[in-house]
This record gives C-alpha cells, structure tokens and sequence, in this order.
C-alpha cells in the first residue's frame, strides 16, 4: 500500500473548513496541527486534561487583555483565549510545505498605517514628556497598525502568507499561521517570551533595533549601532523587567547568558537569555509573566495604565503570545512543556481586513522620527514577505561586491555578522558593565549573613521587588512580599527589616498608594525599627526628614552611575525621575551620600534606618549585593 502524502495535508486544509496551525520551528519541517476550538476565560482553564484526566495538546493564542488576570488595565475588546485542542499533528518536510504552498500574491487595497508619521511622533513626544518625564516609568511600546482591505478567501491569503514568510523571513523563532473561525494570525515571531521543559523556565528578552541599510548589513554599520547608548540602555531595562518575572517563578532568580544577536531579513537584534528552575504549573508561569516588557514597557503595571492612555483602540492579540503546550510524560511536577513566542511581526486578517501592528520602544533618549523610522522597520519585514511593499532582494549581512569583481566566481557563503571578531568584541564587553550575581548560577540556601532574621517587602506597583526578595534570601533573610494595599500595622511590626520597595510616580502626589507608603516608611522611622527604603521609598524618607524633592532635568531611567556611599564607592542602575537634594546642613543623626555638584542624594542612613535612590538588584548594578549588605548591616 502507498503511504499518504504528508504534503498533502497542507492542500487539504485550503479545501476544507477545520481550524488549523502551522509552526516552523525548527528550521526542517512544518508541524501540521488540527483539532477543535474552545474558548476560555482565565488561562487557569486552557484545557490541558481532557475528562478522563489524559494529558493533551494545546496551542492557546493569549490576547493582551489577559493582563486583567494581573489586576492591569487595558482596552477590552473581548478578544478571546482561543484554544486549539489537537487532535491530529502530522509533520511535514519545509521543502515539500514551499512546494505545495500557494504562491500567488494577495491583492491588498487602501494600504497604510492607521496613525500617521506625523502623529506618531507627537505621540513619542508625549509619552517622554508625560510620562516618562514625570516619574512613570523607565520605557512604554506605544503601537500603530498598517492597515489594508483583502478582497480574498482567508484560509488561501495565510496559506500564502505562511509561504512568503517562511521563505523570505530568516531568524524567526516562530513562523505560523494559525486559522480558526473568522480570525486568521500569520507571522515570523523572533521571539521566544517563555518556554518551560524539564523543569527549566526560559525567556528571550529582545531589544535594541538595527534597521539593515540598503545593500545588506556590514560589520562596520553593525559595530556603530551597537555602541548607541540608547539601544544599549533599552536591551538592559528590558532584561531587568524579565528578571523581575524570571525571580517570581524560578526559586534561582534566573541567570542571564549572552549578549547575542538575531538577525533577521532586514532588522537586527540584540538579546540575552535568562534560565532558572522551576516547577510551577506552565498556566501560572504564563500568568506571571505576562507580558513581555519588550512589547510593554516597564514597570509592567504602569506600563498598561500608559498605553491605555496612549493607545485609542484595543491591541487584539498583538504583544500577547502563542503558547504551545505539550505532553511530557511526567508522572510528577508539570504535565506539559510550554513554548510561547511572542506575537509580535504578526499579520491578522479579520472581516476582510488585514492589520499589522508594531509598535517602538520609548525611552529618555528617544527621537521621535527615528521610533517613526522603527515601526516602519519592524513592519518591513511581514510587509516585505507578503508582498505589500517591495522586498529587500539583497542577503542580509552580506556587503556589495566592487564594481570590479567576477561576476562568474562563486558566491562566498554568508557569514552571520557576530562571527566577527570586532562584533563579538562589543557583545562582550557590554557584559563588564553588568552585575556578577546575576551573571552566575545562584540558589539561596538561607545561609547569608543575616540567617534567622525576616524581612517584609513592600511593594509600590513595581516588581523589581522580585529581584530585591531574591537577594534578601541570598543574605540569609527568610523574605516575603506584600502589596502596599496589605501592609498593615501587624504585618509591618511583625518584620525584622522592612524594605520599603520602588514604583513609579510623583512622590509629592497625594494617591491612596503614596499615602500607604509614606505610612510604612513613617511607622518603621518612629519606632527605630530597621527599615531600607529604596528608590521611592527613599525619596519619600527624604521627604519626611526635611529634604527638598524635585524631578531631574533628565529622567535617570536605565542609567549607570558610579557613586560614593558612605566612602566606598559603588557603580548602581538607577531608575528615577524625582530626586532628593542637599540641604545645606544635614538633619542632626542623619549620614547623606550626594552629589558634590548637584546635590542629588544618592543613600541615607540614621537610627535604624536607610535608604538608597538606586536599584541594587537591578543588572546595571555592579556593587549591588554589596551596597545592599553594607546598608542592611546598618539598620540590624
């Protein structure tokens, strides 16, 4: 008997009206996937049991109005958890899938950007004056939509998208195309959010945006992208907001691995990778860490309030994920393996009409032409792929030959750019400037300094308290956190120390939040009990001592500084937009570590107190642990 063939399956679905997924994963071969469709609520109940309680197979596509499940805001536009419970998975070989794919070109009318260049920018411009000039937050991803009208059969236009992209998008972590009823997502995702398998949980923070000049990247256009503040400082703010969620689900914090980049048909990126151990349920890992900042901005929580100003519609699926999740076999501890990437680079087609949303990474340094210039950019690539603007023929990462060269020798191989010795060079030295306990494998073992003392974190609305309870343990101190709204008189005086953690906003603001935190840093201060407060926590101590507070000419978001505290000097990530100033003399019993010139106030410490305006568990600080035994030592 002749066996079926596997390619045959791709031509069956443009026939039929079954829902179905495609993913190219691996470089070889196409996963085939059909099954049903049920719709969920909360990711709690993606169906990974079926009733006699056998383990199967899910791809669920998250949309970003999940983040209610978090408590965040968000425009509702009622997308569904869809969930594609998979009945049949056949794989096909990627030659036979181009093959058999078709590849005529889908007619698109009425194309462009809904939001205008022009716009867009005066929307950059807001958000660095509003927003992040005034203290909430350290970057945000405000999205535009390229727009189109599809006069074609929507099960023919991903088949044929699916071709295009698997053909002329390299690098992708993700190309898929998924089709349920009456919504198609098709994209080349070059980013892995999080994964989870045999009990090690990985996230790919991404950041940092070359966009390839005409011709093809060179080493020498690589090599001054990267030595961009801007693009530097955006990659570390974006792997400090995933450490906060690798510390909330891996008991070892997370240990970062890279630089690296990803390169892809017309953008470059840089990443990192960040593991840790882990054996929570992949539905509450998935939770926890949604979403990711790269398609957010950070802190997380504001970062939602911040789009929901900034963004007048609804984002669909665009930043949340596709999430995988597959059988393991374990008897014990999870039952599934998950892999997620975000969606990102994606085309979704809906009544007809095709929508591709990208968005830009703002921070202090931004110009609002060059973010302009990034969603074009980002856009290019799936624009490129299914033909609705002109690709780029030029291999990318390979320069132009002289004028003079034979045009009959053979064609050199490409090279990926970070082969280069002078590239790999600059990769690596981003690395100097980084914090060694977040570099190395950690896992508390509750034998630090201060073993047999507890501490209370908490938390203003910004999750780098995460990272500062994963260093308290690493001390010795048996941590928990609570959010500002718990932390009420028995649970503050039940600590031995209290961190008082960060947030965003105006500290001089008169919000039920900042009122919580003025209480927590004022019970602790009256009654000489240890406290550390960091951050905004330390400008309100500040406050409270007497000290001026005003917002910095430029906001300190993601910026490195060597500073003096208390006569040992420090190199500390800081995130601030407000600042405590020197008066001309001192409170009576209070050390201050400042500025010479500026009078900004670094740290504080008194009677059972101190304070610091840096973030010690933050990647960009070198001397962290340091500093934060230094002070803690202080204040017990």
């Amino acid at each position: 008997m002749t066996a079926p063939d596997p390619s045959s399956a791709l031509l069956d679905l443009a026939a039929g009206d079954a829902p179905f997924a495609l993913i190219a994963r691996d470089g070889e071969t196409i996963e085939v996937l059909t099954g049903d469709v049920v719709d969920v609520e909360l990711l709690a109940d993606i169906p990974l049991m079926d009733a006699a309680g056998v383990a199967r197979e899910v791809l669920a596509l998250v949309p970003f109005r999940q983040v209610r499940e978090r408590g965040f805001v968000c425009h509702d536009d009622g997308a569904p958890l869809r969930c594609l419970v998979i009945a049949d998975r056949r794989v096909v070989p990627r030659a036979e899938a181009l093959a058999s794919l078709p590849s005529s070109p889908v007619k698109l009318a009425d194309a462009g950007f809904d939001i205008a260049d022009e716009e867009y920018a005066d929307i950059v411009r807001r958000v660095i004056a509003d927003e992040i000039g005034r203290g909430e937050g350290a970057n945000f991803v405000i999205r535009r939509d390229f727009v189109a009208g599809v006069d074609a059969d929507p099960r023919i236009a991903a088949l044929t998208w699916f071709r295009a992209l698997l053909e002329h998008e390299k690098g992708a972590y993700w190309t898929f195309a998924v089709v349920t009823d009456g919504h198609v997502a098709v994209g080349a995702s070059p980013e892995a959010h999080v994964s989870a398998k045999d009990g090690i949980v990985t996230m790919n923070p991404i950041s940092g945006t070359f966009r390839h000049p005409a011709g093809g990247a060179t080493a020498e256009t690589l090599a001054e992208f990267l030595r961009s503040t801007k693009e530097t400082e955006e990659l570390f703010m974006v792997v400090d907001e995933e450490l906060k969620m690798m510390s909330a689900v891996c008991s070892d914090g997370g240990r970062i691995t890279g630089p690296h980049l990803k390169e892809m048909s017309r953008l470059t990126h840089t990443e990192y990778m960040l593991r840790g151990r882990s054996d929570l349920d992949p539905r509450d890992i998935l939770r926890e860490t949604m979403f990711a900042p790269t398609v957010t901005g950070s802190p997380m929580q504001n970062a939602c309030t911040v789009i929901a100003r900034h963004e007048t519609t609804p984002r669909g699926y665009y930043s949340g994920v596709a999430a995988l999740f597959t059988p393991n076999g374990a008897t014990a501890g999870p039952t599934h393996d998950l892999d997620a990437p975000i969606l990102i680079r994606t085309a979704y087609l809906v009544d007809g009409r095709l929508r591709v949303p990208v968005g830009a990474t703002l921070v202090r340094h931004s110009d609002p032409y060059g973010e302009v210039g990034e969603t074009h950019g980002k856009a290019a690539g799936v624009l490129g792929a299914i033909g609705a603007i002109p690709r780029d023929t030029a291999p990318a990462a390979v320069p132009a030959a002289p004028a003079d060269a034979d045009p009959d020798a053979p064609t050199a191989p490409h090279r990926p750019l970070a082969e280069d010795a002078a590239i790999a060079e600059l990769l690596a030295s981003r690395n100097d400037r980084l914090a060694p306990f977040w570099m190395n494998p950690q896992d508390p073992d509750g034998s630090g300094p201060f073993a047999g003392r507890t501490a209370l974190v908490v938390d203003a609305e910004d999750r780098f308290t995460t990272m500062l309870a994963h260093q308290l343990r690493h001390l010795g101190l048996d941590t928990r956190i609570v959010h500002w709204s718990e932390a009420d008189d028995a649970t503050l005086d039940a600590a031995d120390l209290v961190v008082s953690g960060p947030g965003p906003g105006d500290p001089r603001d008169d919000s039920a939040r900042m009122a919580a935190m003025r209480r927590v840093v004022a019970r602790r201060r009256s009654a000489e009990t240890p406290l550390l407060a960091v951050c905004l926590s330390h400008q309100i101590l500040a406050d409270g001592l007497g000290f001026d507070l005003a917002p910095l000419p430029r906001p300190h978001q993601g910026l490195q500084k060597s500073v003096d505290v208390f006569g040992e000097p420090a190199s500390i990530g800081f995130y601030n937009t407000f600042t405590a100033r020197m008066p001309d003399a001192a409170p009576s019993g209070v050390d201050v570590a400042a500025e010479p010139s500026s009078g900004d106030v670094y740290a504080l410490r008194g009677p059972g107190f101190a304070s610091v305006q840096g973030h010690l568990e933050s990647i960009l600080s070198r001397d962290g642990m340091r500093t934060l035994e230094r002070l803690i030592a202080h204040v017990l």
